[in-house]
Parts: structure tokens; C-alpha cells; sequence
């Protein structure tokens, strides 16, 4: 049986001997070591999309890997990709590393400094390990997605722009299609999802941050479970909590509602924070919202490029829904594409505040009525984005000239785009 292996070691010197001894292993495949953790999940989401059989049957992750911590990225694997044998490389090999990488799902741990023996018997066992367990599973593409669902997240390019009423129609969308479906306010010291569901709720994803351990009993004491079907992980409610979710809190609680619900929407408001990037970066779809204005799209340009500083996600990899468009608007999707590298969806959401007004003022934006165009394009920028159990009965078709080609004018605020003023 020829075992292929997938090392992830963010250290060059470390990445050369480990790709030099894997190469001497008998019946290895060894793939290039990837340098981050951001790559690793990218590439093994990838292969996992094509076939389930194009997934390698190890993966060993190094103690320097980064942005994601070793440990972190070990449980964010075995999470997502369960029929995958991670192995843990470390120079600590004592009771109290072992005992949290196996909690953390890992197949085995590995000395550094490497020897022969040692990482040929390791990888062997977690490879006979990821083998029975397909076999077990019968291959099935489902069998190897994770336990639990996707993970969207929705983050303004600005303030202003729709993020949260976004966020929110596509949650609503995704459960009126039959999905379980969870909302997340990570915006933390100023999210309005409860305000926009008119929910007061005195519990906080804050009161999840110091727990080592979320069980779903913990989990379903923090969650309230509204009429409209979504269960709703609010933001605190004094601002300054908001500093008590950092990255470790935000991976927990996103790994914990991905192993219970269908989908995660997360509005991850404007501003980048440990948290929300974190977030950004488990994300399956990562969607920012913009306006066709000068401004919004050079925000939603600096927000790529703060991503992609950070490693946390591509501009190509990133869907921007266009928010507040008409056809006489000088901005249009394909201009933005063309300045930000992203990939626009092709349904932009109308310029009609008139029909969200009245809702938006009581608090109550699930009682929105199904012949608004702006509730119709988002719920069908839903369907195209996969969010949606069966898309062709939730998703109205969206009366905005879905996938057309749009023209663009090189007048007035677009030649100043193109000119790169304020980059």
C-alpha cells in the first residue's frame, strides 16, 4: 500500500530535512511541505471537494507551523477531515503534550530532533488508521467532510454597508430551506444581531471564552434558539467583553457549533480582530459586503490585502456581494472584481432601503416581506453560495439582471479607481 503524506512544517530548514527522510520511507507518496497552516487546510479542503480518495492518508504537522497553532491545527484537521491520521512533531514529548494532542485528535506524536524508526512506525500506524476507518465509512464522499457543517462568514468591507442584514437574511434563508442553521455575532463590542431579530438574551458567546471544553450541554446554555428556527450566539452585551474572545475562544466555539449545526453564519462586522480572523480562516465561504462606491471598494481592497498579510485568506478565494446597486451605478461588479482580485457573486442586492425601512426600525428584519427584491437577491446569493438544503424552492430568483454582463463607465469616481488614488 503506498501511503501518501502531506507534512506542514512553516520552518524552511525543518521543511528540507523532514521532505529529505520522508523520501526515504518504502511505499511513501510525500507531497511538498506546505508552509502554513492556512495552506494545509486550503489543500486538503480542495482535494476533499474532488474526491475523497484524492485525501492523503497522513498528515504530519510541525511544532512551528503557523498562523494556527500546532495543537489548534491538529484539532481543526481531525474536525474537518476525520479519515485523516495527523501526526504531531515536537520537541516535547512529555505526558502533558502527549495527553493534549491525542485530545486534540492527533494519530501520534513524533521526537524532534526525527529519526528513521521512529517516524516510519508513526506514520505507518496513523496510515492503517486512516485506511480502516475509510473502509469503515464504505468511501463516501459525506463520510469525510467533518462531523458537522459549513462555516460562512460575512464581514463589512465598512461600516454601513448591510454586513449584518446580510448575514442575517442569509441565516434566515438557510433555515427556511430545512437546514439547522447557527448565527454568530462576532462583531464584539458592537454586533446588532440581537437587535435585529428584536432577541434580548442574557447569555453571550463572552461566557463560552474561558471554557477549556465546550460541551454540548455548555454549548446549548449560551445559545438561544429563536421562532425563526436559527440558534443565536449573540455578541456580549457590555462592549469591553468582547476583549475575553480572542483566537483560541473563537476556534473553540466555531469547532463546537460546526460538530452540531448544518451551517454557521458568522457576521464578523468591519474591523479585524484575532477572533474574526480567526474565524475568516475556518471558514468554508468567506463573503465581504460592499457598496459600488469609491470608498467601500478600497476597503474591501485593504481588507484582502490585511488578509492575505495575515495568511488568512486569498482574494480569489473570497466572494464580495455588492450591496445597494442599480444599473445606473458607475462601480459594477466586474470593475470591482478586476480592482480587488475577488470573485463577485453574480446577483448584486438592489438599492431599495423603501422595503427595509419599516422592519429594520422595529427590530424585526425576519418579517420582511418575500416580494422584496433585497430579500430575494440575498436569499438567491444564498443558493449561489451553496448556503441552501434545496436552493431552487428557497431561493427567489432575483429581478437584477443575474449574470449578466455589466457595463462600466470610465467616468468620474471609476477613473479614479482605476488610476489606484488612496491605495
Amino acid at each position: 500500500m503506498t501511503t501518501r503524506i502531506l507534512p506542514a512544517a512553516g520552518d524552511p530548514d525543518a521543511a528540507r530535512s523532514l521532505a529529505a527522510l520522508l523520501g526515504q520511507l518504502p511505499d511513501a507518496e510525500p507531497a511538498p511541505p506546505v508552509p502554513d497552516s492556512t495552506s494545509l487546510l486550503d489543500m486538503l479542503g480542495r482535494l476533499a471537494a474532488e474526491s475523497v480518495d484524492e485525501l492523503p492518508e497522513v498528515v504530519l504537522v510541525h511544532e512551528r507551523i503557523g498562523p494556527v497553532p500546532a495543537l489548534e491545527l491538529v484539532r481543526e484537521v481531525a474536525l474537518r477531515f476525520p479519515a485523516v491520521g495527523v501526526v504531531l512533531l515536537s520537541s516535547d514529548t512529555g505526558p502533558g503534550l502527549f495527553s493534549a494532542a491525542m485530545d486534540s485528535g492527533a494519530r501520534g506524536l513524533i521526537a524532534l530532533p526525527l529519526s528513521y524508526e521512529e517516524l516510519t512506525a508513526r506514520v505507518q500506524a496513523a496510515a492503517l488508521w486512516a485506511v480502516g476507518v475509510r473502509r469503515h465509512l464504505g468511501g463516501g464522499a459525506d463520510a469525510f467532510t467533518g462531523p458537522g457543517g459549513r462555516v460562512v462568514t460575512v464581514t463589512g468591507a465598512k461600516g454601513g454597508v448591510g454586513t449584518t442584514f446580510t448575514a442575517v437574511q442569509f441565516a434566515l434563508a438557510a433555515a427556511a430551506s430545512g437546514r439547522r442553521t447557527a448565527l454568530v455575532d462576532l462583531d464584539l463590542q458592537s454586533g446588532d444581531v440581537g437587535s435585529y431579530l428584536d432577541v434580548q438574551f442574557r447569555r453571550s458567546i463572552a461566557d463560552l471564552a474561558g471554557i477549556q471544553d465546550i460541551s454540548p450541554r455548555v454549548l446549548q446554555d449560551a445559545v438561544y434558539e429563536d421562532r425563526t428556527g436559527l440558534a443565536l450566539l449573540l455578541a456580549p452585551a457590555e462592549g469591553e467583553r468582547g476583549e475575553e474572545v480572542d483566537e483560541r475562544a473563537a476556534r473553540q466555539v466555531i469547532s463546537a457549533l460546526r460538530a452540531r449545526y448544518e451551517l454557521v453564519v458568522i457576521d464578523c462586522g468591519t474591523q479585524v480582530t484575532g477572533a474574526n480572523a480567526a474565524a475568516v480562516e475556518q471558514a468554508d465561504v468567506a463573503v465581504l459586503v460592499t457598496t459600488p462606491d469609491v470608498v467601500s471598494v478600497r476597503a474591501v481592497k485593504r481588507m484582502v490585502r490585511m488578509w492575505e498579510r495575515l495568511q488568512v485568506r486569498k482574494a480569489e478565494d473570497t466572494a464580495v456581494v455588492v450591496n445597494r446597486w442599480s444599473k445606473h451605478t458607475e462601480i459594477q461588479p466586474s470593475l470591482i472584481e478586476k480592482i480587488t482580485k475577488t470573485r463577485p457573486v453574480r446577483t448584486p442586492v438592489p438599492a431599495a432601503f423603501k422595503e427595509l425601512q419599516a422592519v429594520v426600525d422595529a427590530g424585526r428584519v425576519q418579517d420582511l416581506d418575500n416580494r422584496s427584491t433585497v430579500k430575494q437577491a440575498l436569499w438567491a446569493v444564498a443558493g449561489e453560495l451553496g448556503l441552501l438544503s434545496v436552493p431552487e424552492r428557497a431561493a427567489a430568483p432575483a429581478r437584477t439582471g443575474t449574470g449578466s454582463v455589466l457595463a462600466v463607465r470610465a467616468a468620474g469616481p471609476v477613473a479614479r479607481l482605476r488610476r489606484g488614488r488612496g491605495d
